[in-house]
């Protein structure tokens, strides 16, 4: 078995069999890959239409557990997976029929622990185009490395070996899940392809986690947090250290904060506090840190200030 697909279900019964559909008409041969689609807890119909696909398509597997959330959800197709690559699919995204072919024929000319395509965001009254913002394949474990500054963490765009998952999953109870579990990976990542074609679509929906405001949002500083303790623990962060300071301060600063823009007034006020704090005590000397001085994102974080911080979420009441 060359692939496994693992697709987490909860309560997406209106998505699901677009999703399906698409992953069933792979041009991809039967026999090479797997679907497996697992059902955590979901209260809808969604079990009806898995069992309805299981019937028809001899490589879909349909598993059921407690919920536990997308992260436990995914963990458990792991477990089940028999593929050499293993790639996630959110259930209320779809993909390119051509994509899978194409990311394990990429995948195969040279023997890459991941391969990543471009994706597009589709939006009611509109779509754009997204890329991962790495422009050449990764030979080498320093261009991997040098590629997480800037790199797009999320888990559906991409096939992995699933050796990389032997020692790392995804931390369950969290958002952000797909960032703290991506840069927990890249230490064990010493090859990247790169697949130039937008096969994956990527669904903007009011209510999903990307769009919501909640006091979770403070699980991006907790998994930064961890991710750092896990660079210091397994010994990775001598050689890491440059890009891990880099990707904590920007996310506290830049993501972090962007998003904390939605709450009122103390709860930014918290989140401006926290990263600030954060970063002082985690990376008190970040500035002198080369990759600052090589973007506008970088420059950003180089100023930065609780001042600025202020200033722009009274901005943020003028728009």
């Amino acid at each position: 078995m060359e692939l496994s697909i693992i697709v987490p279900v909860y309560n997406v019964e209106k998505y699901l069999e677009r999703c399906l559909d698409s992953l069933v008409n792979q041009t991809l041969e039967d026999h090479r890959y797997e679907i497996i689609v697992v059902n955590d807890g979901s209260p809808d119909n969604s079990q009806r239409i898995i069992d309805r696909y299981a019937e028809q398509y001899n490589n879909l597997i349909g598993l059921q557990k407690t919920n536990g959330g997308l992260s436990d959800a995914r963990n458990y197709g792991l477990h089940r997976a028999k593929g050499r690559y293993v790639a996630f699919v959110d259930s209320d995204d779809y993909v390119d029929i051509h994509m899978y072919e194409k990311m394990l024929e990429k995948a195969s000319r040279e023997n890459y622990d991941m391969v990543v395509c471009d994706f597009i965001e589709v939006y009611v009254d509109r779509s754009i185009r997204g890329t991962s913002r790495v422009r050449n394949d990764l030979k080498s474990i320093e261009e991997v490395r040098k590629s997480m500054i800037d790199f797009y963490p999320s888990a559906w765009n991409k096939i992995y070996k699933k050796e990389l998952f032997k020692e790392v999953q995804f931390k369950k109870g969290v958002w952000f899940e797909d960032v703290e579990c991506m840069y927990r990976l890249f230490p064990h990542i010493h090859s990247v392809g790169i697949v130039e074609e937008p096969f994956y679509y990527y669904i903007q929906r009011e209510g999903s986690i990307s769009k919501s405001t909640d006091p979770r949002i403070f699980h991006c500083v907790d998994n930064w947090n961890g991710i750092v303790d896990y660079y210091n623990r397994c010994g990775f962060m001598d050689c890491y250290r440059e890009e891990i300071e880099y990707s904590y301060v920007r996310y506290l600063y830049a993501t972090f904060l962007k998003a904390s823009l939605k709450y009122d007034k103390k709860t930014y006020n918290k989140a401006l506090q926290t990263a600030h704090c954060e970063v002082k005590k985690r990376f008190p000397k970040y500035r002198k840190n080369k990759y600052f001085y090589q973007s506008a994102k970088g420059i950003y974080c180089l100023l930065f200030s609780p001042l600025m911080g202020k200033l722009l979420y009274l901005l943020k009441g003028k728009e």
